[in-house]
Protein backbone atom coordinates (compact mmCIF):
# COMPACT_ATOMS: atom_id res chain seq x y z
CA UNK A 1 0.00 0.00 0.00
CA UNK A 2 1.13 3.53 -0.42
CA UNK A 3 3.12 4.85 2.47
CA UNK A 4 2.84 7.94 4.63
CA UNK A 5 6.34 6.82 5.85
CA UNK A 6 7.45 4.59 8.74
CA UNK A 7 7.20 7.61 10.92
CA UNK A 8 6.80 10.49 8.53
CA UNK A 9 4.01 11.87 6.40
CA UNK A 10 4.74 11.65 2.68
CA UNK A 11 2.13 11.60 -0.06
CA UNK A 12 3.23 8.14 -1.11
CA UNK A 13 2.39 5.91 1.92
CA UNK A 14 2.49 4.83 5.67
CA UNK A 15 3.53 6.65 8.75
CA UNK A 16 4.74 5.51 12.13
CA UNK A 17 6.09 7.86 14.78
CA UNK A 18 7.11 8.39 18.38
CA UNK A 19 8.09 11.30 20.64
CA UNK A 20 8.17 12.40 24.26
CA UNK A 21 5.05 13.45 26.17
CA UNK A 22 4.22 17.16 26.23
CA UNK A 23 1.30 19.43 26.88
CA UNK A 24 -1.48 17.65 25.03
CA UNK A 25 -0.84 14.39 26.90
CA UNK A 26 -2.21 15.84 30.10
CA UNK A 27 -5.21 17.50 28.51
CA UNK A 28 -8.57 15.86 27.91
CA UNK A 29 -10.52 18.61 26.15
CA UNK A 30 -11.30 17.80 22.54
CA UNK A 31 -12.66 19.86 19.67
CA UNK A 32 -15.76 19.35 17.55
CA UNK A 33 -15.24 16.21 15.48
CA UNK A 34 -18.31 16.84 13.32
CA UNK A 35 -17.09 20.29 12.36
CA UNK A 36 -13.60 18.96 11.71
CA UNK A 37 -15.00 16.29 9.37
CA UNK A 38 -17.22 18.86 7.64
CA UNK A 39 -14.22 21.08 6.96
CA UNK A 40 -12.15 18.09 5.83
CA UNK A 41 -14.88 16.95 3.42
CA UNK A 42 -14.71 20.33 1.70
CA UNK A 43 -11.15 19.57 0.54
CA UNK A 44 -11.07 19.07 -3.25
CA UNK A 45 -11.03 15.40 -4.13
CA UNK A 46 -12.64 14.20 -0.89
CA UNK A 47 -15.81 12.13 -1.32
CA UNK A 48 -16.47 11.37 2.34
CA UNK A 49 -14.79 11.59 5.73
CA UNK A 50 -15.26 9.78 9.01
CA UNK A 51 -13.51 10.26 12.33
CA UNK A 52 -13.63 9.25 15.97
CA UNK A 53 -11.67 10.53 18.98
CA UNK A 54 -11.02 8.53 22.14
CA UNK A 55 -9.76 9.69 25.53
CA UNK A 56 -8.69 7.10 28.09
CA UNK A 57 -10.41 4.43 26.03
CA UNK A 58 -13.77 6.19 25.88
CA UNK A 59 -15.44 7.77 22.87
CA UNK A 60 -15.13 11.56 23.16
CA UNK A 61 -16.57 12.52 19.80
CA UNK A 62 -17.31 11.21 16.32
CA UNK A 63 -18.56 12.54 13.04
CA UNK A 64 -18.93 12.02 9.31
CA UNK A 65 -19.31 14.39 6.38
CA UNK A 66 -19.42 14.37 2.62
CA UNK A 67 -21.13 11.37 1.05
CA UNK A 68 -20.89 7.60 0.96
CA UNK A 69 -20.85 7.52 -2.85
CA UNK A 70 -19.55 9.80 -5.59
CA UNK A 71 -21.30 13.07 -6.46
CA UNK A 72 -23.09 13.43 -3.16
CA UNK A 73 -24.97 10.15 -3.51
CA UNK A 74 -25.75 7.49 -0.90
CA UNK A 75 -26.07 9.73 2.14
CA UNK A 76 -23.28 10.23 4.66
CA UNK A 77 -20.99 7.44 5.80
CA UNK A 78 -22.56 5.94 8.94
CA UNK A 79 -20.57 6.52 12.13
CA UNK A 80 -18.72 3.40 13.17
CA UNK A 81 -18.32 2.22 9.57
CA UNK A 82 -15.41 0.04 8.54
CA UNK A 83 -12.72 1.21 6.11
CA UNK A 84 -9.43 0.08 4.62
CA UNK A 85 -6.62 1.09 6.96
CA UNK A 86 -3.91 0.65 4.31
CA UNK A 87 -0.38 0.78 5.68
CA UNK A 88 -1.61 1.15 9.24
CA UNK A 89 -1.67 -2.62 8.82
CA UNK A 90 2.13 -2.72 9.09
CA UNK A 91 2.39 -1.74 12.74
CA UNK A 92 -0.08 -4.50 13.62
CA UNK A 93 1.73 -7.11 11.53
CA UNK A 94 5.09 -5.97 12.89
CA UNK A 95 3.73 -6.31 16.43
CA UNK A 96 2.70 -9.92 15.79
CA UNK A 97 6.17 -10.72 14.45
CA UNK A 98 7.86 -9.11 17.44
CA UNK A 99 5.67 -11.06 19.82
CA UNK A 100 7.06 -14.20 18.18
CA UNK A 101 10.53 -12.81 18.82
CA UNK A 102 9.58 -12.24 22.47
CA UNK A 103 8.45 -15.90 22.64
CA UNK A 104 11.83 -17.03 21.31
CA UNK A 105 10.41 -18.51 18.13
CA UNK A 106 12.76 -16.42 16.00
CA UNK A 107 15.33 -13.68 16.53
CA UNK A 108 15.85 -10.17 15.18
CA UNK A 109 19.12 -11.22 13.57
CA UNK A 110 17.70 -14.33 11.88
CA UNK A 111 18.36 -14.28 8.14
CA UNK A 112 15.61 -14.15 5.54
CA UNK A 113 17.16 -17.03 3.57
CA UNK A 114 16.97 -19.29 6.62
CA UNK A 115 13.36 -18.40 7.41
CA UNK A 116 12.08 -18.45 3.81
CA UNK A 117 14.50 -20.52 1.69
CA UNK A 118 12.19 -20.23 -1.31
CA UNK A 119 12.88 -16.51 -1.73
CA UNK A 120 16.62 -17.14 -1.85
CA UNK A 121 16.24 -19.66 -4.68
CA UNK A 122 17.16 -18.09 -7.99
CA UNK A 123 17.79 -14.79 -6.22
CA UNK A 124 14.07 -14.07 -5.97
CA UNK A 125 15.22 -11.74 -3.20
CA UNK A 126 18.84 -10.76 -3.74
CA UNK A 127 21.17 -11.13 -0.75
CA UNK A 128 18.49 -12.91 1.26
CA UNK A 129 21.30 -14.59 3.20
CA UNK A 130 22.36 -11.18 4.54
CA UNK A 131 18.95 -9.58 5.25
CA UNK A 132 17.72 -9.84 8.84
CA UNK A 133 14.29 -9.79 10.44
CA UNK A 134 15.04 -6.42 12.01
CA UNK A 135 15.98 -4.94 8.63
CA UNK A 136 12.65 -6.07 7.17
CA UNK A 137 10.74 -4.47 10.05
CA UNK A 138 12.65 -1.20 9.82
CA UNK A 139 12.77 -0.92 6.00
CA UNK A 140 16.54 -1.11 5.84
CA UNK A 141 16.72 -4.35 3.85
CA UNK A 142 17.25 -2.68 0.48
CA UNK A 143 14.53 -4.87 -1.07
CA UNK A 144 12.66 -3.00 -3.85
CA UNK A 145 8.99 -2.07 -3.38
CA UNK A 146 6.40 -4.09 -5.28
CA UNK A 147 3.94 -1.19 -5.15
CA UNK A 148 5.63 1.36 -7.34
CA UNK A 149 8.17 -0.56 -9.41
CA UNK A 150 9.56 2.87 -10.29
CA UNK A 151 6.11 4.32 -11.02
CA UNK A 152 2.93 5.10 -9.12
CA UNK A 153 1.09 1.76 -9.36
CA UNK A 154 1.74 -1.96 -8.85
CA UNK A 155 2.88 -4.17 -11.71
CA UNK A 156 -0.52 -5.87 -11.82
CA UNK A 157 -3.96 -4.68 -12.93
CA UNK A 158 -5.44 -2.61 -10.11
CA UNK A 159 -8.93 -3.17 -11.54
CA UNK A 160 -8.65 -6.96 -11.39
CA UNK A 161 -10.83 -7.60 -8.37
CA UNK A 162 -10.96 -11.40 -8.64
CA UNK A 163 -7.49 -12.90 -9.21
CA UNK A 164 -5.82 -14.26 -6.10
CA UNK A 165 -2.14 -13.31 -5.84
CA UNK A 166 -0.09 -15.50 -3.52
CA UNK A 167 2.42 -13.59 -1.38
CA UNK A 168 5.25 -15.27 -3.26
CA UNK A 169 3.73 -14.01 -6.52
CA UNK A 170 3.86 -10.46 -5.19
CA UNK A 171 7.50 -10.85 -4.19
CA UNK A 172 8.28 -12.18 -7.68
CA UNK A 173 7.17 -8.90 -9.26
CA UNK A 174 10.25 -7.23 -7.78
CA UNK A 175 12.72 -9.65 -9.38
CA UNK A 176 15.27 -7.72 -11.42
CA UNK A 177 14.43 -4.34 -9.90
CA UNK A 178 17.44 -2.42 -8.53
CA UNK A 179 18.06 -2.69 -4.81
CA UNK A 180 17.54 0.48 -2.80
CA UNK A 181 20.66 0.13 -0.68
CA UNK A 182 22.96 -2.11 1.31
CA UNK A 183 21.32 -4.35 3.94
CA UNK A 184 21.05 -2.46 7.21
CA UNK A 185 22.57 0.77 5.90
CA UNK A 186 19.72 3.12 5.04
CA UNK A 187 15.95 3.50 5.25
CA UNK A 188 14.00 2.87 2.03
CA UNK A 189 10.29 2.19 2.41
CA UNK A 190 9.17 -1.01 0.71
CA UNK A 191 5.87 -2.87 1.00
CA UNK A 192 7.75 -6.03 0.02
CA UNK A 193 9.36 -6.08 3.48
CA UNK A 194 5.98 -6.63 5.08
CA UNK A 195 4.78 -9.12 2.47
CA UNK A 196 7.81 -11.15 3.53
CA UNK A 197 7.07 -10.56 7.24
CA UNK A 198 3.56 -11.95 6.70
CA UNK A 199 5.08 -15.02 5.05
CA UNK A 200 7.50 -15.45 7.98
CA UNK A 201 4.64 -15.27 10.50
CA UNK A 202 2.81 -18.02 8.66
CA UNK A 203 5.95 -20.18 8.36
CA UNK A 204 6.86 -19.84 12.05
CA UNK A 205 3.36 -20.35 13.46
CA UNK A 206 1.97 -22.80 10.92
CA UNK A 207 -1.19 -20.70 10.84
CA UNK A 208 -2.52 -17.93 8.62
CA UNK A 209 -1.57 -14.29 8.97
CA UNK A 210 -5.26 -13.39 9.33
CA UNK A 211 -5.67 -15.99 12.07
CA UNK A 212 -2.59 -14.85 13.99
CA UNK A 213 -3.69 -11.21 13.85
CA UNK A 214 -7.11 -12.19 15.16
CA UNK A 215 -5.76 -14.45 17.90
CA UNK A 216 -2.96 -12.21 19.12
CA UNK A 217 -4.41 -8.71 18.63
CA UNK A 218 -7.98 -8.33 17.45
CA UNK A 219 -9.77 -10.54 19.96
CA UNK A 220 -7.67 -9.70 23.04
CA UNK A 221 -8.01 -5.96 22.37
CA UNK A 222 -11.75 -6.07 21.69
CA UNK A 223 -11.27 -5.14 18.02
CA UNK A 224 -14.45 -7.00 17.16
CA UNK A 225 -15.08 -5.25 13.83
CA UNK A 226 -11.56 -5.68 12.46
CA UNK A 227 -10.40 -8.39 10.07
CA UNK A 228 -7.65 -9.12 7.57
CA UNK A 229 -8.64 -9.61 3.96
CA UNK A 230 -7.34 -12.84 2.46
CA UNK A 231 -8.74 -13.77 -0.95
CA UNK A 232 -10.90 -11.80 -3.43
CA UNK A 233 -13.64 -10.86 -3.96
CA UNK A 234 -13.72 -9.85 -0.32
CA UNK A 235 -14.33 -6.24 0.58
CA UNK A 236 -15.59 -4.03 3.36
CA UNK A 237 -18.51 -5.54 5.25
CA UNK A 238 -21.54 -3.38 5.94
CA UNK A 239 -22.26 0.22 4.85
CA UNK A 240 -19.06 2.16 4.20
CA UNK A 241 -17.53 4.95 2.19
CA UNK A 242 -16.54 4.29 -1.42
CA UNK A 243 -13.28 5.55 -2.89
CA UNK A 244 -12.57 5.98 -6.60
CA UNK A 245 -9.64 5.71 -8.99
CA UNK A 246 -9.49 6.57 -12.72
CA UNK A 247 -8.98 3.87 -15.33
CA UNK A 248 -7.07 4.37 -18.60
CA UNK A 249 -10.00 6.35 -20.06
CA UNK A 250 -10.18 8.66 -17.07
CA UNK A 251 -13.42 7.07 -15.85
CA UNK A 252 -13.60 6.89 -12.07
CA UNK A 253 -13.92 3.30 -10.88
CA UNK A 254 -15.30 2.28 -7.48
CA UNK A 255 -12.47 0.67 -5.47
CA UNK A 256 -14.47 -0.50 -2.47
CA UNK A 257 -13.74 -4.15 -3.38
CA UNK A 258 -10.14 -3.62 -4.45
CA UNK A 259 -8.10 -6.81 -4.66
CA UNK A 260 -6.42 -6.86 -1.26
CA UNK A 261 -4.59 -10.14 -1.80
CA UNK A 262 -1.67 -8.11 -3.11
CA UNK A 263 -1.68 -6.17 0.16
CA UNK A 264 -0.89 -9.27 2.23
CA UNK A 265 0.98 -8.14 5.34
CA UNK A 266 1.42 -4.62 3.98
CA UNK A 267 -2.11 -3.24 3.83
CA UNK A 268 -4.85 -5.86 3.97
CA UNK A 269 -6.72 -4.95 7.17
CA UNK A 270 -10.23 -3.48 7.43
CA UNK A 271 -11.09 -1.73 10.70
CA UNK A 272 -12.92 1.13 12.43
CA UNK A 273 -11.99 4.28 14.31
CA UNK A 274 -12.70 2.48 17.59
CA UNK A 275 -10.58 -0.56 16.82
CA UNK A 276 -7.56 1.25 15.38
CA UNK A 277 -7.59 3.53 18.42
CA UNK A 278 -7.77 0.51 20.74
CA UNK A 279 -4.67 -0.98 19.11
CA UNK A 280 -2.74 2.31 19.15
CA UNK A 281 -3.62 2.89 22.79
CA UNK A 282 -2.44 -0.57 23.84
CA UNK A 283 0.75 -0.21 21.80
CA UNK A 284 1.66 3.18 23.26
CA UNK A 285 0.87 2.03 26.79
CA UNK A 286 3.35 -0.85 26.41
CA UNK A 287 0.73 -3.57 26.73
CA UNK A 288 1.75 -5.43 23.56
CA UNK A 289 5.55 -5.49 23.56
CA UNK A 290 8.41 -4.97 26.02
CA UNK A 291 10.19 -1.61 25.62
CA UNK A 292 13.20 -3.08 23.78
CA UNK A 293 11.01 -4.61 21.07
CA UNK A 294 8.57 -1.71 20.95
CA UNK A 295 11.51 0.50 19.98
CA UNK A 296 12.21 -1.73 16.97
CA UNK A 297 8.94 -0.54 15.40
CA UNK A 298 9.65 3.12 16.15
CA UNK A 299 10.90 5.11 13.18
CA UNK A 300 12.39 8.62 13.05
CA UNK A 301 10.29 11.02 15.18
CA UNK A 302 7.66 13.01 13.30
CA UNK A 303 5.08 15.02 15.16
CA UNK A 304 1.96 16.87 14.09
CA UNK A 305 3.65 20.08 15.14
CA UNK A 306 6.64 19.34 12.91
CA UNK A 307 4.28 18.83 9.98
CA UNK A 308 2.60 22.21 10.11
CA UNK A 309 4.20 24.24 12.89
CA UNK A 310 1.11 23.95 15.05
CA UNK A 311 -0.19 22.00 18.03
CA UNK A 312 1.49 20.02 20.81
CA UNK A 313 4.85 18.33 20.45
CA UNK A 314 3.68 14.94 21.66
CA UNK A 315 0.98 14.45 19.00
CA UNK A 316 2.30 11.78 16.65
CA UNK A 317 0.87 10.36 13.44
CA UNK A 318 0.46 7.11 11.59
CA UNK A 319 -1.41 6.56 8.38
CA UNK A 320 -1.86 4.90 5.05
CA UNK A 321 -2.96 5.74 1.55
CA UNK A 322 -4.17 3.55 -1.29
CA UNK A 323 -6.34 3.62 -4.39
CA UNK A 324 -9.28 5.82 -3.43
CA UNK A 325 -8.68 6.21 0.30
CA UNK A 326 -6.39 7.75 2.92
CA UNK A 327 -6.29 7.07 6.66
CA UNK A 328 -4.56 8.94 9.46
CA UNK A 329 -4.39 8.71 13.23
CA UNK A 330 -3.07 11.41 15.53
CA UNK A 331 -2.34 10.28 19.06
CA UNK A 332 -0.61 11.24 22.28
CA UNK A 333 2.41 9.11 23.06
CA UNK A 334 1.19 8.30 26.57
CA UNK A 335 -1.71 6.35 25.05
CA UNK A 336 -4.44 8.59 26.46
CA UNK A 337 -5.77 10.19 23.25
CA UNK A 338 -6.31 8.90 19.72
CA UNK A 339 -8.11 10.44 16.77
CA UNK A 340 -8.50 8.11 13.77
CA UNK A 341 -9.79 9.41 10.43
CA UNK A 342 -10.61 7.85 7.08
CA UNK A 343 -11.16 9.75 3.84
CA UNK A 344 -12.48 8.35 0.57
CA UNK A 345 -11.19 10.12 -2.54
CA UNK A 346 -11.97 10.77 -6.18
CA UNK A 347 -8.44 11.91 -6.99
CA UNK A 348 -5.09 10.18 -7.38
CA UNK A 349 -3.38 13.06 -5.62
CA UNK A 350 -3.69 13.24 -1.83
CA UNK A 351 -1.03 15.93 -1.36
CA UNK A 352 -3.69 18.44 -0.27
CA UNK A 353 -5.78 15.87 1.57
CA UNK A 354 -3.10 14.71 4.01
CA UNK A 355 -2.37 18.24 5.36
CA UNK A 356 -6.12 18.79 5.67
CA UNK A 357 -6.38 15.60 7.74
CA UNK A 358 -3.50 16.71 9.95
CA UNK A 359 -5.22 20.05 10.51
CA UNK A 360 -8.49 18.28 11.35
CA UNK A 361 -6.64 16.15 13.87
CA UNK A 362 -5.06 19.17 15.47
CA UNK A 363 -8.40 20.96 15.66
CA UNK A 364 -9.81 18.02 17.61
CA UNK A 365 -6.91 17.04 19.87
CA UNK A 366 -5.61 20.50 20.72
CA UNK A 367 -8.47 22.88 19.87
CA UNK A 368 -6.84 25.83 21.65
CA UNK A 369 -3.49 25.33 19.91
CA UNK A 370 -4.46 25.60 16.24
CA UNK A 371 -4.12 28.92 14.45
Amino acid sequence: MKHLSVAAVTVAALLLATASPATAAGATAVGDVRQAMKTLAETPGVVGAIGGVYVDGKLAGQGTAGSRLLNGQGGTIPVGSRFYIGSQTKQMVGTVLLRLVEEGRLALDDKLADLLPEVADGDLVERADEITVQQLIQHTSGIPDWWSRGGSEPAFDVFDFTTYYRPIDIVKTTRGLPRTGEPGKEFAYSNTNYTLIGMIIERVTGGTLAGELDRRLFRPLGMTRTYALTKPPEGIKGPHGHGYYPDSTGTLRDMHRANASWGFGAGNIVSTTHDVSAFQRAFNQGKLLPPSLQKVLAGPPRSAKQSTGQCADDLQMQGGSGLGYTTLILYSTDGRQQFEMSVTRSTTDDSAIIPAMVKAGQAVLCPTGVA
